[in-house]
């Protein structure tokens, strides 16, 4: 793909890519009101068609990642927001929620690299791996990453050896049998073996800070929330029995972020917040913060790839013998991007992408049976199969949509290959949206005010006015 920056506005915004310096070496495509991510997607595949290329890539549209932030906020005034870089370790993501004051999640040393090369303050990061490398803990410790989980008396003495000024916060095992996402029995204490816990921490001089739980996503009851939330009551409890005075609480993510899950959203920060008014109240003295992942970025990525091989291949079909010749064909195609890179949230998460169809075709054209592949080879490399699709060609061009959360665009690929570029835009009212709330940006006639109150829907989902204090506090725990 071509290396030159794209652009699609009127004229540059000043300062597009000096957010509190979070920005400076990220390049992105400001795009005027009337534009969208399609668009853009539509030129880079212009040139690419110019150019002779047949890169795979990724359109990342982070207004999408800016209004979720704004949805949060409205939606949960009292938990400030983390992000799990695990779920998609892209330098923009990291960049642009780093600019909006967002704390992050780290579960491994890249990750924790990543986060400090941008420039993040150690005081907004938590080393939550539930099972930490020695090598990961000391390289925290050299840091001065304070902040670190654990659920098992293994973790807690791996962490006391190697960083015994850590302050640690007891992951607690949630109540998940109506939710498939995640099962509790892997990681988190259960309640009975959290005194158990406390103790053990205590005997080493380590210091409990506070709880942590995680719903998985796909739960299908918001009460889940209620319950989790009590528990961690308890264990503050408990901690201020042996004498511990906790003061952090995390609630997790499993926030849904799809357009077709807004009431299922509201519904859960509603239970959130009743849930944290009842057993942690407003001045109570605990911090609140969310982890949240997929809801930042699934929606907000398009990948873009392209027919690299094509087979026709024999129905298996039982009984169907009689078929005549020249009957219902089959076809497998291989793409330039499989499940060892771009494609590795079809193993992960078990998922079953479909594309959308880049060029066009006649109406109701005849559909056949059709999967599709990765280019290794290997038979563990199959991204789709049981599609109905038209017949394709080598050379065009397959979208993917919400593919954002654990699909590795910024990560080594097994296969060997770079891993796929990745477009960054945003709308130029998201853009001034992050400049209100950095309070680098004043509306006419307001510059003497303490507080500014805009319009920042920009065609959204939340039409609404959202009211915002002019500089936006950023994360810090304690």
């Amino acid at each position: 793909m071509p290396q030159r920056k794209q652009r699609l506005e009127k004229q540059d915004p000043p300062s597009v890519v000096t957010m509190n310096g979070y920005l400076d070496e990220l390049d992105i495509t400001v795009v005027e009101e009337g534009f969208t991510t399609k668009d853009l997607l539509e030129g880079l595949l212009k040139e690419a068609s110019q150019s002779g290329s047949q890169e795979a890539f990724f359109v990342a549209d982070l207004g999408d990642v800016v209004k979720k932030h704004l949805r949060l906020l409205k939606a949960l005034p009292r938990v400030k927001p983390f992000y799990a870089v695990k779920c998609n370790r892209s330098k923009g993501v990291v960049q642009m929620l780093a600019s909006l004051g967002v704390g992050f999640g780290c579960t491994s040393k890249p990750e924790l690299a990543l986060v400090k090369s941008v420039g993040v303050s150690v005081d907004r990061i938590i080393c939550t791996g539930p099972c930490k490398q020695m090598s990961q803990i000391r390289y925290a410790a050299s840091q001065g990453v304070q902040l670190m989980t654990f659920d098992n008396e293994v973790e807690l003495g791996k962490v006391a050896r190697s960083h015994p000024t850590a302050r640690m916060i007891l992951s607690l095992a949630t109540d998940e049998s109506k939710s498939p996402g995640c099962p509790s029995v892997t990681f988190g204490a259960t309640l009975k073996s959290c005194r158990h816990l406390l103790e053990t921490a205590k005997d080493m001089n380590m210091e409990v800070v506070g709880v942590s739980f995680h719903i998985g996503r796909g739960f299908t009851d918001t009460q889940i929330f209620t319950q989790s939330i009590a528990d961690a009551r308890l264990v503050f409890e408990m901690g201020a029995e042996l004498g511990y005075k906790m003061r952090l609480l995390d609630i997790g993510g499993g926030f849904p972020g799809a357009k077709e899950a807004k009431g299922c959203f509201e519904e859960t920060t509603t239970v959130v917040n009743s849930a944290l008014d009842l057993y942690f109240p407003e001045g109570c003295g605990v911090e609140i913060i969310a982890e949240l992942g997929r809801y930042y970025v699934d929606l907000a990525f398009t990948f873009v790839v392209n027919i690299v091989g094509k087979k026709e291949v024999p129905l298996d079909q039982p009984g169907s013998d009689d078929e005549e010749p020249g009957g219902k064909k089959s076809f497998v195609y291989h793409l330039n991007d499989g499940v060892y890179g771009s494609f590795s949230s079809v193993i992960f998460n078990n998922t079953c992408p479909v594309p959308v169809l880049h060029k066009k075709l006649s109406p109701d054209p005849p559909l056949y049976n059709s999967s599709l592949w990765g280019p290794t080879g290997d038979n563990l490399d199959r991204i789709a199969e049981g599609m109905e699709l038209p017949e394709l060609h080598v050379g065009d061009w397959l979208i993917f949509e919400t593919m954002g959360a654990y699909t590795g665009p910024a990560s080594s690929s097994l296969s060997g290959e770079q891993p796929a570029r990745i477009y960054y835009a945003m709308s130029r009212v998201a853009w001034e949206a992050v400049q209100l709330l950095q309070g680098k940006l004043l509306l006419p006639e307001e510059e003497d005010q303490e507080s500014t109150c805009a319009p920042l829907s920009c065609g959204w989902e939340i039409t609404e006015t959202l009211c915002v204090t002019p500089v936006f506090a950023p994360a810090s725990i304690m």
